[in-house]
């Protein structure tokens, strides 16, 4: 098949399939005679495989090391196993400093409670820092001082 039959069999578009194949995502096909790829079914599974690993939130990083264990029958269930639990590690760690943040912008925010004749001055203020929260604290101690002026 030509890369636009393998493209629209794999619900993409010819660049994607063009930039998998330049990012080792799949592997390069042959060449027919009039220098045209000819792609086989074998390609249309690894374009789908790597679609479907992004959309469980793996990156194409992630991807491009599993793949060569896939394409030589390398991988077995328990690798793949590991593999999903570590990205739900990954993805508990990022919601938990996603609620870490959502906490410290809710204090923050509770702070600039004020009348709203009051000016609110932020220039003692900083950047929250969603990895310890003391950036937040620093910001909701500014904005407390400037709340009381």
């Amino acid at each position: 098949m030509n890369i636009s039959q393998l493209a629209k069999m794999a619900e993409v578009s010819t660049d994607t399939v063009r930039y998998y194949e330049k990012q080792g995502l799949i592997s390069a096909p042959e060449r027919q005679e009039n220098g045209y790829r000819r792609y086989t079914e074998e390609h249309a599974k690894a374009v789908r495989f790597v679609r479907g690993a992004q959309a469980l939130g793996f990156s194409l990083t992630e991807i491009r090391a599993i793949v060569p264990q896939l394409a030589q029958g390398a991988i077995g269930r328990t690798d793949i196993e590991q593999h999903l639990q570590t990205k739900m590690a990954q993805i508990d760690a990022h919601i938990q400093q996603m609620q870490t943040l959502k906490t410290e912008l809710a204090a923050t925010l509770a702070s600039l409670r004020c009348a709203p004749t009051q000016p609110i001055g932020t220039g003692a203020a900083t950047a929250p820092d969603s990895g310890s929260g003391a950036g937040a604290a620093v910001a909701r101690k500014a904005f407390a001082r400037n709340k009381k002026m």
